[in-house]
């Protein structure tokens, strides 16, 4: 289950073999290149699993850091791939580690819906669910989750050729150093220019509008699901633990009647299980809550993307501008050459003196040359922005077919969850009834 959800190449590109000639004999085929499928993303050779987790406790300057570490292992599992034969590597890495690479991916690929990670602390949950961090199934559940995150990535055909993301699976040291000397912090997009741009930009893409509309009525059902599920879990907990009084009851019945005593007995124990089955049901619960929160995230993933179209298209619109004002003031300054009048420009020639031709030719020269930068420039963040917004689409398309077919796996499988359950429920009734019909 480790996999699950982390999807598929659609198609894959051919590629020859390196040498292939070498393992030609026969002279029929010593001019057809052999070829084999050209690998797309990491999880086609590799096996990449989180395992593990281990609490530490670090003490400096009289203080105590108490943290998880989960432990990440990769294999290769192509015989032509590097790495191939030589085992498992494995590396130690905490959460914030995990903040740290997904901050690093999300700044690094603007276009790209960059995985989310799991809650750091737990959300939406029921009354019984510890809210304690370092809870043993709650880090479970956490250790499932950036098991996820990781597979993801891998499934990524972008982000997994990334060298820091091929460190963090396998470099053993150095790697947050090696992450920070990148400074890719100073690429991000201020909030400031993000804000203005949102409330600025004159000519905006529909789809993307549309698509930051989604995202939030997304969030709002899956959120609104989560409550009602809390609830739910709420209500069936008492429900059955209900049932334990039940049991008690019986079996004190028992104790006064001869007898019907035995069956009074195996109808309390039955109570008793029906009481107690309530606990694996809502755990297994919660592994389905868990993947319902990971597309939860995913809504301020897209989002940020759109974001991100906002500022490129705020920039296109400044550069704009900027040409639309250097070619009216040329086009100002040519039309107010040898022209008599009433003019603002001629009465400030008026009172502070006429320009002389000489300098008016500089003025002139200097715009044209204003002129072409702003046409470069213009040419520069055009291109920029159409592979932003052809790129960021192409994502986009590709985190939908994979988020239909993920909830479609989440719900039915939850529906089936239910089902065993609701048989199992009345097993127990049936068992609890033959032991009343015996008396």
């Amino acid at each position: 289950m480790a996999d699950e959800g982390v999807s598929k190449p659609d198609s894959e590109e051919i590629k020859p073999i390196k040498n292939a000639s070498a393992l030609v004999h026969d002279d029929k085929f010593k001019q057809e290149k052999i070829q084999r499928p050209r690998k797309t993303h990491l999880l086609q050779w590799m096996e990449i699993t989180v395992t593990e987790p281990e609490k530490k406790t670090i003490a400096s300057m009289k203080m105590q850091d108490t943290f998880v570490v989960y432990l990440i292992e990769t294999r290769v599992t192509d015989e032509h791939m590097q790495g191939f034969g030589e085992g498992a590597t494995s590396v130690w890495r905490r959460y914030s580690e995990f903040e740290l690479l997904r901050n690093y991916l999300d700044v690094t690929f603007p276009a790209v819906i960059v995985p989310a990670l799991p809650e750091k602390k737990a959300t939406y949950a029921w009354q019984n669910v510890s809210m304690d961090r370092f809870d043993p199934d709650f880090i479970e559940r956490r250790r499932a989750g950036l098991e996820i995150f990781l597979l993801r990535c891998a499934a990524h055909p972008k982000l997994c050729q990334d060298k820091i993301f091929m460190g963090f699976l396998q470099q053993e040291q150095g790697w947050r150093e090696t992450v920070n000397a990148t400074d890719f912090y100073s690429k991000a997009e201020s909030r400031l220019k993000a804000l203005n741009a949102q409330f600025k930009i004159k000519k905006s893409d529909r789809r993307f509008d549309e698509l930051k509309n989604y995202c939030t009525e997304l969030q709002s059902n899956i959120g609104n699901i989560l409550k009602i599920r809390a609830r739910m879990c709420d209500k069936l907990y008492g429900i059955h633990k209900v049932h334990g009084n039940y049991a008690r009851v019986f079996n004190e019945w028992s104790a006064i009647e001869k007898d019907i005593a035995e069956h009074l007995q195996s109808a309390s124990h039955y109570m008793d299980v029906f009481a107690s089955s309530i606990d694996a049901q809502l755990e297994e619960e919660e592994q389905y809550a868990d993947q319902l929160k990971e597309y939860y995230s995913f809504g301020d993933s897209v989002r940020s993307v759109c974001r991100r179209y906002e500022c490129a298209q705020y920039d296109l619109e400044k550069a704009e501008d900027n040409l639309t004002y250097k070619i009216g003031q040329r086009d100002l300054l040519t039309s107010n050459q040898g022209k008599s009048g009433f003019s603002l420009s001629g009465m400030k020639s008026k009172i502070f003196g006429s320009e002389a031709p000489e300098q008016r030719e500089v003025r002139l020269k200097q715009l044209e040359e204003q002129i072409v930068q702003a046409e470069a420039e213009l040419k520069k963040v055009q291109e920029e922005t159409d592979l932003f917004v052809e790129q960021a689409l192409r994502d986009i398309d590709r985190f939908q077919r994979q988020k239909t077919k993920d909830l479609q796996e989440i719900f039915t499988n939850y529906a089936v969850m239910q089902i065993k359950q609701c048989k199992k429920g009345i097993a127990i009734w049936i068992s609890a009834k033959d032991c009343f019909s015996k008396m």
